[in-house]
């Protein structure tokens, strides 16, 4: 009877959350069944677009942008200034869904509606510094300078883990660069993202810009290949795995447009002999064990230095055993579940290859709950101490395995830092700046992302987000990425009455 009644009410607080946040009902009853991580319970059916939907999304996106692209910049801005608006109204209604669908923990999910706030809050300043240079001409009496101008239609498509705060990093600088964009969600994450769109929505109809500029699409892989095909999408962003990148990319590059991809992470730490240990466990604990390991920045490796290993391994195990496990709508839980019976099958894989390999689990790995939640995947973060950086170390296994390698001296912790074909987020613990410099230096990590004396996740969006290798060479967010949303066009004025060529080339 406990159970029955948490169920109803999570249905519930979904309804509640979608229609809060200005979703139409009619959107609320198709063929496509969503189910909770949660318990596994089924919380409601939505539309399932097919290829014809998508066509015509991207049609009414590609005429939008002929209006969208002539609207002043910093007038585009106030889109996402309103937008930012309507999601702090309704942060914990989007948190909620997160929650509900995904399965973060209640303040992670509450974190990445932030994210997305922060970045209308970024783009909306950007929207006044589309900034191009003007450079010194060689020819007397002409002026040689840079313009940036709108893409075009963007398509964006994201992964379950991250089902907004990724959406919102591509879409808020893409609307102040003048682009319509149109947005396929994972399945997981289909609930989130018919909320955001729909906050959006209201966005775009209290700024009186085009509704045209912003689509989502709810369909399969098959019937959203137009995204990937059609020439009128002039930028594919796409996070996944790095299967995913390695499919799609040659065909988006087989008709010359193009991708900004988002990939696998195999993230790793190295702890040195002066490293301050409490401050690693803390960062090591939530990097590793946070959102039940199926983050991007994910902490998966722990390069340790042989004289400290023992003594914070037994720290960590120690901190593992005290994580609480659970449902993630309760604040006393840090660990919510994995999102479904796949990843799950994925870790025990990963765990059963580690200890093939010459692994051993000093802690985690079982899956509990089950009694309670049959329909329901939670487990035990694991820590597994290995040999060496064997193959499935070298793997991403989209879960909480935390693999534990050793050094001996600081050359060699760099070389299996650097070791395995993924490149997105690394961090050194250390108190040595020497270091500290090395490992942010061109010998040093080859990631991305590289932090000292902090974990692999937790990323702000002032700095542009992405890696290096396998994880496809993207940046989204901040610094300068939004010309990833725009072209740049080379221009020389010449006002001088004369007719002078560069190079000094003579034409009569």
């Amino acid at each position: 009877m406990t159970t029955q009644t948490t169920e109803s009410a999570l249905t519930t607080t979904t309804r509640n959350a979608l229609l809060a946040c200005g979703v139409d009902e009619q959107l609320l009853t198709g063929s496509r069944e969503v189910y909770s991580p949660i318990n596994g319970e089924h919380l409601i059916n939505i539309k399932n677009d097919n290829q014809e939907a998508v066509v015509q999304a991207i049609d009414e996106a590609q005429e939008a942008f002929k209006t969208w692209r002539e609207t002043p910049a910093p007038v585009r801005g106030q889109v996402v200034k309103r937008w930012a608006e309507l999601l702090t109204e309704h942060k914990q209604d989007l948190a909620a869904l997160v929650t509900a669908e995904v399965g973060k923990i209640t303040s992670e999910a509450e974190g990445e509606v932030q994210e997305m706030i922060d970045i209308c809050d970024f783009a909306l300043g950007q929207s006044r510094m589309l900034y191009g240079k003007t450079m010194p001409s060689e020819r007397p009496g002409h002026r040689l300078m840079e313009t940036w101008h709108p893409l075009g239609v963007v398509g964006v498509i994201t992964a379950f883990n991250f089902p907004v705060a990724p959406y919102a990093w591509n879409t808020a600088l893409a609307l102040v660069a003048g682009d319509a964009v149109v947005w396929k969600p994972s399945a997981v994450g289909s609930l989130c993202a018919l909320a955001t769109d729909a906050l959006l929505a209201r966005a775009v109809a209290d700024s009186g810009a085009p509704a045209g500029i912003h689509h989502v699409v709810l369909a399969d892989p098959d019937a959203a290949r137009p995204i990937l095909e059609d020439p009128r999408v002039e930028l594919v962003s796409a996070t996944g795995s790095t299967r995913m990148g390695k499919q799609i990319a040659p065909v988006i590059a087989s008709r010359f447009g193009r991708y900004l991809l988002e990939l696998g992470g195999n993230n790793a730490a190295i702890v040195t002999p002066s490293a301050d240990l409490d401050l690693a466990l803390r960062g090591i604990a939530f990097a590793a064990a946070g959102t039940a390991g199926q983050r991007c920045t994910t902490m998966r490796r722990l390069i340790v230095h042989e004289s400290v290993a023992d003594e914070l391994v037994d720290k960590l195990v120690r901190a593992y055993k005290t994580l609480t496990i659970g449902d993630p709508s309760q604040d006393d839980n840090l660990v919510g579940p994995l999102v479904n019976q796949q990843s799950y099958d994925g870790m025990q894989s990963a765990l059963a290859q580690a200890k093939d390999e010459g692994g051993e689990v000093l802690v985690g790995g079982n899956r509990v709950l089950a009694d309670h939640y049959p329909d329901a995947y939670y487990v035990e973060p694991a820590i597994v101490r290995m040999p060496a950086q064997t193959d499935v170390v070298k793997d991403e296994t989209f879960a909480p395995i935390l693999y534990v390698l050793t050094y001996s001296d600081f050359d060699e912790a760099l070389e299996l830092h650097n070791g395995v074909p993924q490149g997105l987020s690394s961090s050194i613990f250390t108190s040595d700046q020497t270091e500290s410099e090395i490992f942010l230096s061109a010998r040093g990590s080859d990631c991305g992302i590289a932090n000292v004396n902090i974990g692999t996740s937790g990323a702000e969006i002032g700095g542009a987000f992405g890696g290096e290798k396998e994880t496809g060479g993207g940046r989204e967010s901040g610094s300068d990425a939004w010309k990833v949303y725009m072209r740049r066009a080379t221009n020389t004025v010449n006002f001088s009455g004369e007719l002078p060529l560069a190079q000094g080339v003579e034409f009569i």
